[in-house]
């Protein structure tokens, strides 16, 4: 076997790189890709720029808005405000009219002395505009309301603290010109000329229909014509507000879509993702593996201190153990099939543990009794009679007597297992 080449501390990658060339018909897939230099694949072939076709995750929804990104839809909040809005004036109009009127009325009316004197005119002043103040302030607190509530219609409550830090990216100008002339900014200003289309058009129209109404106005008394003029007016912003409904019913899922499509994932984010939250299968089946090592370890530690072993005789065995001033019932200290039944039952001849091949008690124990756990007491009979012997054996080989002959264990019928089912289905 030739010796394996040399390389310098700081190797020619082009003389290196053919090495790893894969060899002819390979496939260069993924994991070919990790094995071999593949010609005519570059990096950005390998995963860089793969089209985002995955949903996002919810960790990534998650992340998303921890930085403040949600769906938004300003047409809806807009169209709260101005419902609101029109719903206000509705139902407080009249009292609104009265209470402005008599301000305006005030207004014009005033006292002698207050001409000669500026700082009583002001006050007086400062004195309507706080009552005019006032009587809107309901109104003004409805709205309030509104504005607060509208934003969590669509995306919920939100108040992110990155989403206040500066970001100096979007100074950048390059990227500014691609926010104006992208797909968002186009569906922006469509929207922008549909609403003013629409509402345009309901107002031109209601004005048309309506155009011997506004004529009579300048016949009619002033305070008639104000409050028939106001009805119009009110009639005009409920039918121009109602008409943005079609805005809403268009805009809202678009947003959720467009929000959907800024956050999608490629398939080597989504796995990565995966890896991140829940560990790679890899590690876990590794960690996995040195965790049933030492769990094994700790088991066949147990074998020496066991008072019996029983066996199949090879392809299971089951290690007891019984101490009455600790335990209600013999305890399961030890049990496994094949190599580790092997692994047990060489321990037990090392440490004279006296064994017993009793393969219908044997794979009784293996099904139904756990790891460290105690004999059901529908085995305590055939467990009773094992254990005496055991203890003969010993005391047998301790004192130089007769060792006892092996006992006939009998096994409920309900936990006996088929020979062929246990080495078959535990094995």
């Amino acid at each position: 076997m030739p010796p394996p080449p040399r390389f310098s501390a700081s190797p020619n990658w082009r003389r290196i790189r053919p090495l790893f060339a894969a060899p002819a018909g390979t496939k260069c897939s993924d994991n070919a890709r990790l094995q071999f230099h593949c010609p005519g694949v570059s990096m950005a072939d390998d995963g860089s720029d793969q089209e985002k076709t995955e949903q996002a995750t919810p960790r990534r929804l998650d992340k998303a808005r921890e930085e403040g990104q949600v769906a938004r839809s300003r047409e809806l909040a807009t169209f709260a405000l101005l419902v609101g809005g029109v719903g206000g004036l509705w139902v407080m109009g009249a009292a609104l009219y009265e209470q402005l009127g008599s301000i305006m009325e005030q207004a014009f009316l005033f006292e002698r002395t207050h001409a000669f004197e500026p700082r009583l005119m002001v006050l007086a002043g400062f004195e309507l505009l706080r009552r005019a103040l006032f009587g809107m302030m309901p109104l003004f607190a409805l709205l309030a309301l509104i504005a607060l509530i509208a934003p969590a219609l669509l995306g919920g409550w939100l108040v992110s603290a990155k989403a206040l830090v500066p970001q100096f990216s979007k100074l950048d100008p390059v990227k500014g010109l691609k926010r104006v002339f992208s797909t968002q900014a186009l569906a922006e200003l469509f929207k922008a000329l549909a609403k003013s289309f629409l509402v345009g058009g309901v107002g031109v129209t209601f004005l048309a229909l309506h155009i011997d109404e506004f004529r009579v106005l300048t016949q009619m008394p002033v305070a008639r014509a104000l409050a028939r003029a106001l009805e119009l007016a009110a009639q005009a912003c409920a039918l121009m507000v109602l008409t943005l409904v079609v805005v809403v019913l268009i805009d809202v899922p678009y947003q959720l879509w467009s929000h959907g499509k800024k956050l999608r994932m490629t398939k080597d984010e989504v796995r990565r993702e995966h890896k991140e939250s829940d560990g790679d299968p890899q590690v876990k089946g590794r960690i996995r593996m040195v965790q049933q090592q030492m769990a094994r370890r700790r088991m066949m530690s147990k074998v020496p201190e066991a008072d019996v072993v029983v066996t199949n005789p090879t392809h299971f065995a089951v290690a007891l153990r019984y101490d009455a001033a600790r335990m209600a019932a013999p305890r399961v200290v030890a049990k496994g099939a094949d190599a580790v039944a092997a692994r047990i039952r060489a321990l037990a001849v090392d440490h004279g543990v006296p064994l017993l091949e009793a393969p219908v008690l044997a794979r009784a124990l293996h099904r139904h009794v756990d790891l460290d756990a105690e004999v059901p007491a529908a085995l305590y009979t055939a467990v009773a009679e094992l254990l005496a012997w055991a203890f003969g054996l010993r005391r047998a080989q301790r004192e130089g007597g007769v060792p006892p002959a092996p006992p006939l264990l009998v096994v409920p019928p309900e936990l006996e297992v088929a020979a062929v089912r246990a080495a078959g289905g535990e094995g």
